[in-house]
């Protein structure tokens, strides 16, 4: 019996992998994170290249010309997102000083032993830490307390805690509620004011959606309640531009600083195989004061997050 071009195991395949594809490229059309699994797969949106390929061979392969034109148009879409997201235009008013950022979600406070020379050698100008429980905090104090005087922390243990570290002075904000501690502040950078506040929204575990949504709305919210005060959003977001609750903070008026430096796609985690898969969550976002003339991550021991540190400049906004 002659078996119909498309009827084979390599047609079925394909019409699989490309139903599954589809779903979450869709969801990313629609400017919607969906509901479990999309959000967590839109985290790897690059990656999904792959299996669009292998349904695009296997349609091929098995003359399924449908799956063919399907293949392609999924393909196109992929390629199409892969351009980073958000304005990259450059202030145009003269530079005010420079500084330097780092964040770093040291995980339950064991990647701290490996921050600390990073923050020796690195000697940023703040600091955003995330998942420093008390541990960290002492061990943070005794390595680098006379360099960074200046602090303001959310107390707890566990994922809860976090530390904001500075050489300028800090003056006290409110932070943005969360499950997790996001402590803010405002500091005198060189006599300019800039807002500074710590990210680390619960992360979008399937029973958890609705939550991740609301407290990264809560972050939006906090970047579109003033956009004349040059502002820092800085930490562990749990999403990466491919999600729609992020691009929304974006679209309040800040930049990623990564891709300002040309990193817009670097993976921050998982750290044992960002250099082969993975997904930049950590993030750097500045307002239109600020440009970025560098960005780097840096892989730190005991933790699943690699260290960003990002090189910024503030200027006069004309």
């Amino acid at each position: 019996m002659t078996q119909h071009p498309g009827r084979g195991p390599g047609a079925w395949c394909a019409g699989l992998l490309l139903a599954g594809v589809s779903v979450v490229v869709g969801c990313r059309v629609a400017d919607t994170d969906g509901i479990t699994p999309v959000p967590q797969l839109l985290a790897f949106l690059p990656w999904l290249l792959a299996p669009a390929g292998l349904a695009l061979l296997c349609a091929l392969l098995t003359r399924w010309w449908p799956g063919l034109v399907w293949a392609v148009a999924v393909l196109g879409l992929l390629a199409w997102y892969l351009e980073p997201y958000g304005r990259a235009d450059e202030p145009d008013g003269p530079p005010l000083a420079g500084l330097r950022v780092l964040t770093a979600n040291v995980e339950f406070g064991r990647g701290t032993p490996a921050l600390v020379p990073v923050l020796r050698d690195r000697r940023p100008d703040i600091v955003f830490v995330q998942e420093c429980e008390s541990r960290c905090r002492a061990t943070l104090d005794r390595a680098v307390g006379t360099a960074y005087p200046h602090r303001r922390a959310v107390e707890q243990d566990g994922s809860r805690g976090s530390l904001v570290l500075s050489r300028f002075p800090l003056s006290a904000a409110p932070g943005v509620p969360g499950t997790m501690g996001m402590p803010g502040a405002v500091a005198d950078v060189r006599g300019h004011a800039v807002r500074l506040q710590l990210a680390h929204p619960m992360p979008p575990l399937p029973d958890r959606i609705g939550l991740w949504r609301r407290e990264l709305g809560r972050l939006r919210a906090f970047a579109a309640a003033d956009t004349r005060t040059p502002t820092i959003l800085a930490g562990d977001f749990n999403a990466s531009q491919d999600h729609a609750a992020f691009r929304h903070i974006l679209d309040a008026g800040l930049s990623d600083a990564a891709r300002l430096a040309g990193h817009d796609r670097t993976p921050s985690w998982p750290s044992r195989t960002a250099s082969v898969i993975g997904a930049q969550i950590d993030h750097v976002l500045v307002s239109r004061d600020f440009t970025a003339t560098d960005a780097r991550f840096l892989r730190l021991t005991g933790t699943d997050h690699r260290a960003l540190v990002v090189d910024l400049t503030l200027h006069r906004r004309t």
